[in-house]
């Protein structure tokens, strides 16, 4: 049986698992609580994060590389583009993009609008952070004005990627998606996988609808 270990970016893998329709369990892990607080995730990651798979005799952490892990051990699956596709480029560049250029920049914003001390929260760093995001958001937009999807005419884990970090950026500080990106969330998040995945993260799925209802 696959475990996954934390929401936040397990997210991503809990999509992705939904939608290659592979059995998994999930195992909260409560990082408000401290990591060093539960001795079982620390054994499987010792760096403290989320979050962790393990997969038999394999354990990995990093969302992407698990993502790219799935796919290539329990494929093939069309939701990786073989490397003599045509959309392969486009999706391996988006499939990181959604972490590296987006997901990890927004991290360190929400984390200084949200946490930091007052005089924080408009620091240098966080200002550059931001700038960071918006200008990897305009590859984003470029495409869409191509396709509607980011490797193309078909859904891929690259959409994972990618409408995770967008989504993440909405819902934690608030970031003001355009129009083509606003569609775009809309198309990826109404299928079954997303809804399947957000029914199967609780934590995920309560933080989303105290969100909403605030708005």
């Amino acid at each position: 049986m696959i475990t996954v270990f934390g929401e936040g970016r397990g997210f991503r893998v809990v999509w992705l698992l939904e939608e290659m329709g592979l059995p998994y369990r999930l195992r909260d892990v409560d990082l408000f609580k401290g990591a060093e607080n539960d001795p079982e995730f620390m054994a499987v990651n010792p760096g403290g994060f989320i979050p962790a798979l393990v997969d038999g005799d394999v354990t990995l952490v990093e969302s992407i590389a698990i993502m790219e892990y799935l796919m290539a051990r329990h494929g093939p699956t069309p939701l990786a583009p073989a490397p003599q596709d045509a959309a392969f480029p486009a999706y391996q560049q988006f499939l990181h993009l959604g972490e590296a250029g987006l997901a990890a920049s927004m991290y360190f914003v929400q984390g200084a609008r949200n946490f930091g001390p007052e005089a924080e929260r408009d620091n240098w760093s966080a200002r550059q952070a931001l700038s960071v995001y918006v200008t990897r958001l305009r590859l984003v937009t470029q495409q869409l004005a191509r396709a509607p999807y980011m490797a193309g005419e078909a859904f891929t884990a690259a959409d994972i990627s990618i409408t995770y970090a967008l989504e993440f950026a909405q819902r934690t500080v608030g970031f003001q998606l355009g129009e083509a990106e606003l569609a775009y969330v809309a198309r990826t998040t109404a299928r079954a996988g997303y809804k399947r995945a957000m029914d199967g993260c609780p934590a995920t799925k309560g933080w989303v609808a105290g969100l909403a209802a605030k708005s």
